[in-house]
């Protein structure tokens, strides 16, 4: 199911739109996260990115993988292989955090007292998960993509 498109490898078609959506999610959820303008214009769309971004993970991950064996075993394949396999855990951060921000955007109303404290600790608390969360997909994004670089490029001189 996941190894091929009309002939063509699979892996490279699904990996161009995860490596749009993924950083997408990112800004999106960042900006939702800081900026509340930002979240009250955007409404869902940063949790529909970071939706979006969950399901093309798994997607790349299971094509690369039948890319993987069709090839020789080769220790650049397996290190990025290594590396895309650590990026779903930080999407579903990513989706969670993007989660916790729409809901709390949905449930805003003026309340006095002890739970307009509770508010606004919430949103500071989803704040800095949105930035832990945005940096280490980003981190996980760069290596993925620097050792899928190398793997496919090892061997060619230009």
């Amino acid at each position: 199911m996941f190894e091929s498109f009309f002939g063509l490898p699979l892996h490279p078609l699904v990996v161009h739109a995860t490596v749009v959506f993924v950083p997408a999610a990112v800004l999106a959820v960042l900006l939702a996260a800081c900026w509340p303008r930002f979240r009250r214009w955007a409404g869902p769309a940063p949790l529909v990115l970071a939706v979006i971004s969950l399901v093309l993970v798994p997607i790349s991950t299971q094509s690369g993988e039948a890319l993987e064996h069709a090839l020789p075993h080769d220790d650049l394949i397996e290190k990025h292989s290594q590396y895309a396999d650590g990026l779903l855990p930080w999407v579903g951060g990513l989706t969670l955090v993007a989660f916790g921000l729409w809901w709390w955007m949905r449930s805003q109303r003026p309340t006095p007292g002890r739970f307009a404290r509770l508010s606004e600790w919430l949103v500071v608390v989803l704040a800095v998960s949105a930035v832990v969360v945005s940096a280490g997909t980003i981190v996980q994004v760069i290596l993925i993509g620097h050792s899928g670089a190398a793997a496919a490029w090892a061997g060619v001189t230009v």
